[in-house]
């Protein structure tokens, strides 16, 4: 399950034994479990428990004590569905994650100091500027693109400094917030221009905005470089957000070899407040791997 699978796909429930409205509206045993973190699952991750309804997704997982849900293809959502589900969010006092503002896995964007390709790109800034609004979103993700193979790296860098510049000019009035994604290159993202952690801490840094950080994705940086707990430390000021999924597989926590446990409670500690996104599949089908998935946050969350 790539990026372009979440971004292509994304609507849908999860988990046996604890409480939940049904699609037909009925209340059955809501659950009291609360999460330390604000873990935000995805449409369709409980779509088995509670039906293809996005609306009652919601309910399911605030039943489930989830109090953040992050949506990659809000974007492409019609109008009145994004404002039913902002409004339904608001009344069960969930916080909305990203949605994906901009990402091109075929063309060199950010680090290119082509016109046409700047003009387009700042387009869809400002078109998720209305659609954060519409949703009360704070955070959208940016994928920078590929890297030009015909042009010095730090030439590519400079113009992607550039460029992210104006776009938190765009940001900036709105209090919101580009987080930029590093994507690991081995495994699921050849070509792309940013890859690693202290590659995006140092271009945050040189773009010098509240309205550019990072986002963590917790599984791509295990793939591209491990070293997760110091690497989460050394640019710790410029983390925005952070994702979720396990290596190999990227499924949910304690079916690869990332210890989450011990992260969320590194995270924890240092005082994070903000959402970490479920961004993986489930590895097993059906209500079972719903409710798996489900154990497997509350068995990570204790500490």
């Amino acid at each position: 399950m790539d990026r372009r699978g979440f971004m292509a796909a994304s609507l849908g429930g999860a988990v046996v034994g604890v409480a939940t409205r049904t699609a037909l509206g009925r209340s059955v045993n809501t659950s009291e479990h609360t999460f330390q973190l604000k873990y935000a699952p995805h449409f369709g991750m409980f779509r088995h428990h509670a039906g293809s309804d996005p609306i009652d997704q919601l309910k399911f997982m605030a039943d489930q004590g989830f109090t953040a849900m992050e949506d990659n293809g809000m974007m492409n959502r019609p109008v009145e569905l994004q404002e039913k589900i902002a409004a339904e969010m608001e009344r069960l006092g969930m916080q909305m994650g990203v949605f994906v503002a901009t990402g091109d896995f075929q063309n060199v964007t950010f680090a290119s100091n082509d016109e046409d390709m700047r003009n387009q790109y700042l387009g869809h800034l400002r078109k998720a500027v209305e659609v954060a609004k519409r949703v009360n979103a704070r955070w959208c993700t940016v994928v920078p693109g590929c890297f030009d193979s015909g042009m010095e790296w730090d030439y590519q860098t400079a113009n992607t400094i550039d460029n992210l510049k104006r776009g938190a000019e765009i940001f900036e009035p709105h209090s919101l917030v580009m987080v930029l994604e590093p994507l690991n290159p081995f495994r699921d993202h050849p070509g792309l221009f940013l890859t690693k952690v202290p590659q995006a801490y140092m271009i945050c840094r040189s773009v010098g905005s509240s309205a550019c950080k990072i986002l963590f994705d917790i599984y791509h940086q295990q793939i591209t470089e491990g070293n997760l707990i110091p690497n989460i430390d050394s640019a710790w000021e410029e983390i925005g957000y952070f994702q979720i999924g396990d290596n190999p597989g990227r499924k949910e926590p304690t079916t690869g070899e990332i210890n989450y446990r011990n992260i969320f409670k590194h995270i924890h500690r240092k005082g994070y407040d903000g959402i970490l996104g479920m961004e993986h599949g489930n590895s097993q089908p059906g209500k079972a791997g719903e409710t798996a998935l489900l154990e497997a946050y509350r068995s990570c969350d204790q500490f």
